[in-house]
């Protein structure tokens, strides 16, 4: 095992994986830009390297001064987390390079796989079904008419690097495919360092599923079943299940998916942690959409179901350790939920919300895990993406995990900011969901039958509740304020989650 490992990321990852490293006994580094000084990972690590400015471009998107960092600190190994360099494979051709371990899949199974044309290829080769689309990337505007018009629409542009849902679009005809093509190209640049888009045909109300996969450097994989991740808004997900209530009911549908997705990533040479996702419709087809070569952020769920830990995993097959799972030793027990928690005001469009974190109060308890990057007195950045932490609970079945998760973010307190956890009371209340109804366009009906703010309401309510209790005369974790707005129209350099 490594002696020193740097993560080359902030905020809850970080933590995350901060944490797996003192587990096991390795010791840590950190880098921060300059706004992160006094951040929760740069507080945790055995050792902190400051690598630039708060823009992501001059500190944690910069190459060289994290190879710096790690050769100053004398790392072995380096993590990425996941957004930023994790799923650039010049990065990690560069760690390879200068002498560190990548922890991560290979470059060569990276650029194969987080190239979306290259993915859909790749599992074309493999027999598995892809959404229909461009085998390439469109050039021209004129070159993307011809793809839709032979597609038919509504189509769906995608950045043909990176994810996290930057660089997509909805187009409904072709008179708003110019405009979207623009938009869609300029977020890839600013997102991934490339215009490069390509088309897919839209498919309605799918459900949006995703196999986790583990592999070791010696040719062994297994797949860690599925997850639920049909919850999304602006194509980013909200809340993560596992297992899906679809394919729950369904467990050929998890072998098949699950066989498809090893077929996939070892035909590349992959190796490390992994995500194959898919668009699921009502009969049970499914079509590969992509690749994550890297951590998910809904990792907690798969940890929680299947009592493994992916982070640990994630070192030992970067120190060249076997897998020591074989396919029939994976076991599915309970239910897991994760929910996202932002710092964003669902009742103003869910407008991001920097500024002070005032007071912090976490839930605690049996089945309740919290993946944080923040603490009270800490000021959320207005540079970054504004994932805060992630709240994930588990139970013996579905309907216990719901009123577990109830009861985490009813107790969740964040003062001083907005923060969507009202919302997610709402979804959790909400029948649909609890029926397990799920499909990719679930939170736009949702709103349309709830409304936008009634859920803030609640947070309202809840947030004034905890202040009166502990004597506060600040104002509640909903109290809106000009931070917000600054931070909408200077614009953020996140990490991709």
């Amino acid at each position: 095992m490594f002696h020193k490992v740097l993560v080359a990321n902030r905020g809850e990852i970080a933590v995350r994986v901060i944490r797996a490293l003192q587990e096991m006994g390795v010791r840590s580094v950190a880098v921060f830009s300059d706004v992160d000084r006094a951040a929760l990972h740069v507080r945790m690590a055995d050792e902190a390297v400051g690598i630039g400015a708060a823009v992501s471009s001059e500190s944690y998107l910069r190459i060289d001064r994290i190879l710096e960092a790690a050769r100053k600190t004398r790392a072995e190994a380096i993590h990425p987390g996941y957004g930023f360099l994790s799923e650039s494979a010049e990065f990690a051709a560069a760690c390879e390079s200068a002498g560190f371990v990548f922890i991560g899949p290979p470059p060569s199974a990276i650029q194969a796989m987080g190239w979306k044309t290259e993915a859909r290829r790749a599992a074309i080769r493999a027999g598995v079904a892809v959404v229909p689309g461009s085998e390439e990337p469109v050039a021209t505007l004129e070159h993307a008419k011809r793809v839709a018009g032979g597609l038919g629409y509504p189509v769906m542009l995608k950045a043909a690097a990176g994810g996290g849902g930057k660089g997509m679009r909805r187009v409904e005809s072709e008179a708003d495919l110019e405009s979207a093509f623009r938009d869609a190209s300029s977020e890839a640049e600013r997102a991934f360092n490339s215009r490069a888009v390509y088309l897919e045909k839209l498919i309605e109300r799918p459900r949006h599923i995703e196999i986790q996969l583990l592999g070791d450097r010696h040719g062994h994989m297994v797949h860690l079943g599925e997850r639920e991740c049909s919850l999304q808004r602006r194509h980013q997900k909200v809340v993560e299940e596992c297992p899906s209530p679809f394919i729950e009911r369904r467990p050929e549908l998890r072998d098949n998916m699950g066989e498809a997705s090893v077929r996939i990533a070892s035909s590349v040479g992959y190796w490390n942690a992994g995500t194959a996702e898919f668009l699921v419709d009502e009969t049970g087809n499914f079509y590969f959409l992509e690749m994550n070569t890297r951590l998910q952020v809904e990792h907690p769920v798969t940890e929680w179901v299947t009592g493994m830990d992916l982070v640990h995993w994630q070192l030992r097959i970067a120190a060249g350790e076997r897998l020591t799972i074989r396919q029939e030793d994976v076991r599915w027990r309970g239910a897991a939920i994760e929910c996202r928690v932002c710092a964003e005001d669902p009742s103003h469009n869910f407008l991001p919300s920097p500024g002070r974190i005032e007071g912090l109060r976490e839930p605690s308890g049996p089945g309740i895990r919290v993946d944080s990057g923040i603490y009270a007195g800490w000021t959320v950045p207005m540079e970054y993406d504004s994932l805060l932490a992630k709240v994930a609970v588990w139970g013996p079945d579905r309907s216990v995990a719901i009123e577990r998760m109830l009861r985490a973010v009813g107790e969740y307190s964040i003062r001083g900011i907005t923060t969507n956890l009202g919302f997610f009371r709402g979804i959790l209340e909400d029948e649909a969901f609890r029926r397990g109804e799920l499909h990719t366009g679930f939170i736009g009906d949702y709103l349309k039958r709830r409304g936008p703010h009634a859920d803030d309401a609640a947070e309202r309510a809840v947030a004034a509740l905890v202040a009166a209790a502990i004597g506060s005369r600040r104002p509640s974790s909903n109290g809106s304020g000009t931070t917000a707005s600054v931070w909408k129209h200077q614009g953020r350099n996140s990490g991709m989650r």
